[in-house]
């Protein structure tokens, strides 16, 4: 059962942007003046709602999310902000509120028009159905290429809830892996607690997954607290933040297009953050590492290679492999029978643990192996 933190109401209509007649238009509305925070894409195209939102987060107070899926209203120019904008109006006079103390959040096809003439209609039905209980539905329709809704949620000591729900298959990169993330609480925090602490989660959380090492047009998370409950243990309720979001990026990698598992990629003793994240990341988006984890392929010169493509200096004889705590490599020799590292990569979930003997950082990263299904889902996706 999903405990909702208090002060938030969800709803969601179907308007025809979907060709499936799937629900492709949610609304999450605070019913106190919530104070609320974003992080977005660092995508030089930046889509019209990630523009818009950037903007509206300059206001003190906000009290609603709108996000729409099947179009990523990006690479629209000035129409595509004109019509987010008159969308937001609309909302807003429903709502009784002001324009600008609304999110916005799209994801679907890059370079296409919101159909404002099929939205326009269904906001009074989508206004009218905000309810507590509508929360997966608000999840269904935000969903592209998902295969299922993304919904997490914690509570701290003190009984401050929170609730996360996002998306996201494919396009997933860190940067802000197309994912939109939206977390709601219960608790009192001021603008620049939600800074601080949604810039420390979405560092430990979403820019540590990758699925395509595709970076989106869109990718946002907003971060919004409806102000009811007083939070007395600051470092209690991040602890529970951090843990949320980082159970929302395992769903996303979960969930990646075609995927069959998630590979776990552990850096151990790197020399420092910034190196042991760039030996993890050209790991992780590596077609040739991807395909043969789907593969079952113990092909360990794969992953020696994506760590020289970095162009760091390191020792190859002093690289280690660890395939689920079993040694793979060890002095550029294979030190377990190819069988028994097959079966280990035929599970759903694979740890892969490379110990450069450099320093003594570490570094993980999620991703998840590359199958036909993926190029299947990618080659027809508009159609």
């Amino acid at each position: 059962m999903i405990s909702v933190p208090e002060g938030f109401l969800f709803s969601a209509v179907s308007c025809g942007i979907r060709k499936e007649g799937r629900l492709d238009l949610g609304l999450i509305f605070c019913e106190k003046k919530g104070t609320a925070w974003g992080v977005f894409t660092k995508n030089t195209v930046k889509a019209a709602p990630v523009l818009i939102g950037r903007a509206n987060l300059k206001e003190p107070f906000h009290r609603a999310v709108v996000a729409n899926s099947g179009v990523a209203n990006a690479a629209t120019g000035e129409e595509g902000i004109k019509r987010a904008e008159e969308m937001l109006k609309e909302v807003a006079g429903l709502l009784k509120i002001k324009p600008s103390e609304i999110l916005p959040a799209s994801t679907g096809v890059i370079g296409e028009h919101l159909p404002l003439e099929r939205i326009i209609p269904k906001l009074g039905d989508l206004v009218r159905g905000l309810s507590k209980e509508r929360v997966e539905d608000f999840a269904r329709a935000i969903m592209t290429t998902d295969t299922f809704p993304k919904i997490a949620q914690r509570c701290t000591k003190d009984g401050v809830r929170l609730l996360g729900i996002a998306k996201g298959a494919g396009m997933i990169a860190p940067n802000m892996a197309t994912m939109l993330a939206f977390i709601l609480t219960d608790g009192y925090l001021n603008k620049e607690e939600i800074k601080k602490m949604l810039s420390k989660a979405v560092d430990q959380s979403f820019n540590c997954i990758t699925v395509d090492g595709d970076t989106s047009t869109n990718d946002t998370v907003y971060f919004l607290a409806s102000g009811i409950k007083e939070v007395r243990d600051g470092k209690d309720f991040t602890e529970n933040l951090i843990s949320l979001m980082k159970e929302l990026a395992y769903l996303i990698v979960k969930d990646g297009e075609g995927a069959t598992k998630i590979i776990r990629i552990r850096i151990k003793e790197a020399r420092n953050k910034s190196e042991a994240r760039m030996f993890a990341m050209a790991i992780a988006n590596s077609p040739l590492v991807k395909t043969a984890f789907y593969g079952a392929d113990p092909n360990w010169g794969r992953i020696l290679s994506a760590l020289g493509k970095t162009g760091l200096d390191f020792n190859p004889l002093n690289v280690e492999i660890f395939l689920n705590d079993k040694l793979c490599i060890k002095n550029l020799q294979v030190q377990t029978q190819e069988e028994t590292l097959k079966a280990e990569m035929q599970k759903d979930e694979v740890s892969l643990v490379v110990r450069l003997k450099l320093g003594k950082v570490s570094y993980e990263v999620l991703t998840c192996d590359l199958t036909e299904d993926y190029i299947k889902i990618n080659a027809s996706y508009r159609s």
